[in-house]
């Protein structure tokens, strides 16, 4: 039986916008550049739209490049953010900061298995689970704060929200790699069940 119209609780979860290194293939992780001017205008594009969603609670990583987008979607929807470390990207230790030419020429094999989104031998780097474990324990604070057919939208990074993503449907981890990285400013639906569970509703929307 479907469910009751606007009855739904619902997790937005968008990517931030393009910056410089996401252009150059430069690793991020927990480093800190800001967007572009193709991001800026991203996150301006994505603003409205992800706003047409009623949210009635705004998060966001604390890294710059997802404050900024933030900043956009907060304007637009005259929701005030909250910011929260555990929405950060993935740690990937001492890979960050290179570029994936210079990640290849040092270590080919483990490149290869980083491709293949196996990070978890990154030296330095935190597991999936890691990431899983930080990130849907802010989506748990947030959805006990939901009321019914309303609304959480989420600011974060491409890799985290995958792994979060599969981990709060409660798939194995690794399913997270079946699907495609998520654009810049792409987002995810996911919306709760009468039952309880959650499922998803929409992947790698953009404005």
């Amino acid at each position: 039986m479907p469910e009751p119209a606007g009855s739904e609780r619902r997790l937005v979860l968008l990517r931030h916008g393009r910056t410089e290194w996401n252009a150059i293939q430069r690793i991020q992780g927990h480093l800190d550049p800001a967007l572009d001017e193709t991001g800026l205008a991203q996150a301006r594009a994505v603003a409205p739209a992800v706003a047409a969603l009623d949210p009635v609670v705004l998060l966001s990583s604390d890294l710059r490049r997802a404050r900024q987008t933030t900043g956009f979607v907060a304007e637009a929807t005259g929701l005030e953010a909250s910011y929260d470390e555990r929405l950060r990207e993935c740690f990937l230790g001492e890979r960050q900061g290179l570029t994936h030419e210079e990640y290849r020429a040092l270590d080919p094999e483990e490149y290869d298995r980083f491709r293949a989104g196996d990070w978890d031998d990154i030296p330095g780097a935190e597991t999936h689970a890691q990431v899983a474990d930080r990130f849907t324990a802010v989506l748990k604070e947030v959805v006990a704060g939901l009321g019914e057919g309303e609304t959480a939208l989420v600011v974060a990074h491409g890799a985290a929200i995958r792994t979060a993503m599969a981990h709060w449907l409660g798939w194995p981890i690794d399913w997270a790699q079946d699907f495609r990285a998520l654009a810049n400013c792409g987002w995810v639906e996911l919306v709760e069940r009468r039952s309880g569970r959650w499922a998803l509703a929409a992947y790698n929307r953009t404005a």
